[in-house]
């Protein structure tokens, strides 16, 4: 994976706002992945320019149209992590921008875990646990997408207790587009628990790797 260092709080806000004024009425990206190449006009082309805008790939206003600037973010994109650049967003592009980013419905999801996991942590903590979830979607051992890694049975707290569904602030989806950048303050931990509260004799067993905030994150 490609570490992108961790921007400014104020870059990233501009980010994050700039983003919300381009969502377009419809609901972007189904879940297939369709082919998309220069010409393609629709809803998925708008879900790959979001993905891409997180990344810093694509920098113009998310249009939903497949003209030379997305296609030169997509050879970015490809050229970074280890795709044959041909500008074609096919199978395997889709595989990599599932893996290591995430759509503007899965960004929501992010925040909200950030949010209802760890509100009350120091900012680098909020990250972590975002860095942790985009860990267990790279990773093997979890399934390889949002939706199923914070939704897999007892896999979060906030989830099993209704937390969740709490609205994020702001400091959550800039913490998520932190962890969506590649900042892992975590060194890529899969596990986190609070010692003072955790009743899992297993979670002790986890190799520690470093203590934020309330939270010891595990391999």
């Amino acid at each position: 994976m490609v570490t992108i260092k961790r921007q400014s709080w104020k870059t990233i806000t501009a980010l994050f706002l700039s983003i919300l004024l381009f969502i377009p009425l419809f609901a972007p990206a189904a879940e297939a992945a369709p082919l998309l190449k220069p010409g393609s006009s629709n809803g998925d082309v708008w879900d790959l320019q979001y993905r891409l805008k997180t990344l810093d790939f694509y920098t113009q206003p998310l249009d939903g149209q497949y003209g030379p600037n997305t296609t030169a973010a997509v050879k970015r994109f490809q050229q970074e992590y280890g795709v044959p650049a041909d500008g074609i967003t096919g199978a395997l592009t889709w595989r990599q921008l599932k893996k290591y980013t995430l759509n503007q419905a899965e960004m929501d999801i992010m925040a909200k875990v950030i949010y209802s996991e760890a509100r009350g942590e120091p900012y680098k903590g909020q990250v972590a646990v975002g860095a942790v979830v985009m860990n267990r979607i790279q990773s093997s051992e979890f399934p390889n997408d949002i939706r199923g890694v914070v939704f897999q049975p007892r896999a979060f707290t906030a989830v099993d207790d209704g937390q969740y569904w709490l609205t994020p602030d702001r400091t959550a989806y800039l913490a998520a587009f932190d962890a969506v950048r590649g900042w892992d303050p975590t060194y890529e931990s899969l596990y986190y628990f609070n010692p003072k509260t955790a009743t899992s004799k297993w979670i002790w067993t986890r190799p520690q790797v470093v203590q934020i905030g309330n939270h010891i994150f595990a391999h």
